[in-house]
């Protein structure tokens, strides 16, 4: 099974991306663990990252398609994969083709842009162990301290309104012509998840996954 997942910051592609790797025994293989990866065995490709990783910059297409394609080399990937964050354009996609991978489907999670603001926006981390909290959907007992180990609770620094809005706006305009790119291809599944639990939503992925075979 070799499934792409997309959707908008917050959508909770992540999530369910998790979810399926457990269901189906396949790993889940995000961009930025790929990169970090890559980083830390000290590749060619790894050191070609970590400069525009270091600089803060987002790292070029040809370097993240040739990480890819060294992941997609390992042994782990033989029986399939869920792809959390790539591709992320055009480019990416095209490049991924080139290889000869073969998409099974494409997960689309559709959640209304308001809903994720509020997701975002109320978003906790814990600066000790990194568990979420959110001031709404999912509160701590104690306010300000982690449920989980007691650590201190932070917002993230590009959680707040106008930085969300900003990257629902980079969504829209670098990854969403995916769903069209994948669309024309037959590949795209759309899973409605506003106002939804990750558990109804992951019932919903796991009755399209089902029709695969």
């Amino acid at each position: 099974m070799r499934i792409i997942m997309l959707g908008a910051p917050g959508a909770g592609k992540g999530t369910q991306a998790r979810k399926i790797m457990e269901l189906a025994s396949i790993p889940q293989v995000s961009t930025g663990d790929m990169l970090r990866r890559a980083k830390g065995q000290g590749t060619k490709l790894g050191k070609e990252a970590a400069k525009f990783m270091e600089a803060g910059e987002l790292v070029p297409d040809d370097v993240v398609v040739g990480i890819v394609a060294q992941r997609l080399s390992e042994p782990d990937m033989k029986n399939g994969f869920v792809f959390d964050g790539f591709p992320r354009t055009l480019e990416q996609a095209r490049s991924l083709d080139a290889m000869g991978v073969e998409i099974d489907a494409v997960l689309n999670i559709v959640v209304d842009p308001e809903e994720i603001v509020t997701r975002l926006t109320g978003r906790l981390t814990c600066s000790k162990c990194g568990y979420m909290h959110h001031r709404t959907f999912m509160p701590p007992q104690v306010e300000g301290i982690c449920d989980k180990c007691g650590g201190k609770l932070v917002q993230r620094v590009d959680d707040n309104e106008e930085t969300v809005r900003n990257r629902l706006e980079v969504y829209e305009r670098q990854t969403r012509p995916l769903v069209e790119y994948y669309g024309a291809k037959g590949l795209v599944r759309d899973v409605d998840g506003t106002g939804e639990t990750p558990e109804t939503v992951f019932l919903k992925v796991k009755s399209i996954l089902e029709t695969l075979g």
